[in-house]
């Protein structure tokens, strides 16, 4: 599986925002971008007003670098969002909420997305009670997500999802008792975590 190994607060400070690569830490004043929130390079350089290509290549960077996913497989998300009815770039990033390793970033059964890939990974979740260790896995309303019963990382997964405030977004249903989450139907386009104009990645997408 491609990952990107490189700095990654070197990604939210070229964004210009946030995009919890690093879990926890971006939550607190250790933050890099609270302490230079200018562009990385020398000097903070700015290359002046930005282009309407520019700006349509930035948001696109933006969503892959959020949900960890390169050209190619960008590209192939796309392809199908394109053939699905209704807008195009809100099902694009409808499909990319909806995979599995976004989903426990989204419960807080992770701090990162680095962190839920490593736990699909290495077997420690199921879906609808068959082990899944793919995280571009695409859930399905009626999917039943849970960690493997007396698993080890359980107790983790619980400190963790409670450190972060017990999240539950409206499309999903969490089980607190045993950690399990239904997906009660497919996210709508305000429901995503990132916050972009998904008209310029499918501007940019189709050129």
């Amino acid at each position: 599986m491609a990952r990107y190994t490189g700095p990654k607060c070197k990604l939210c400070r070229r964004d210009g925002s946030k995009l919890f690569l690093k879990g926890v830490r971006c939550e607190t004043a250790k933050c890099p971008i609270e302490k230079r929130s200018r562009p990385p390079g020398m000097h903070g350089y700015s290359r002046g007003r930005p282009s309407p290509y520019q700006v349509r290549l930035r948001a696109t960077q933006k969503v892959k670098r959020y949900y960890g996913v390169f050209e190619k497989q960008f590209r192939r998300y796309f392809d199908v969002a394109t053939r699905q009815s209704g807008n195009t770039g809100e099902n694009l990033l409808t499909l990319l909420e909806r995979r599995l390793d976004s989903v426990l970033r989204s419960v807080g059964y992770a701090s990162s997305l680095a962190e839920a890939r490593q736990l699909i990974n290495h077997g420690h979740f199921q879906v609808n009670r068959r082990k899944q260790d793919i995280p571009s896995y695409i859930v399905q309303e009626g999917d039943m997500i849970r960690p493997k019963p007396q698993d080890e990382v359980l107790e983790s997964v619980r400190q963790c999802r409670e450190s972060r405030g017990h999240p539950r977004p409206e499309w999903l249903e969490v089980n607190d008792a045993d950690l399990s989450v239904r997906v009660l139907r497919l996210p709508v386009g305000e429901e995503v975590g990132v916050e972009v104009d998904d008209g310029l990645v499918v501007e940019y997408c189709s050129r």
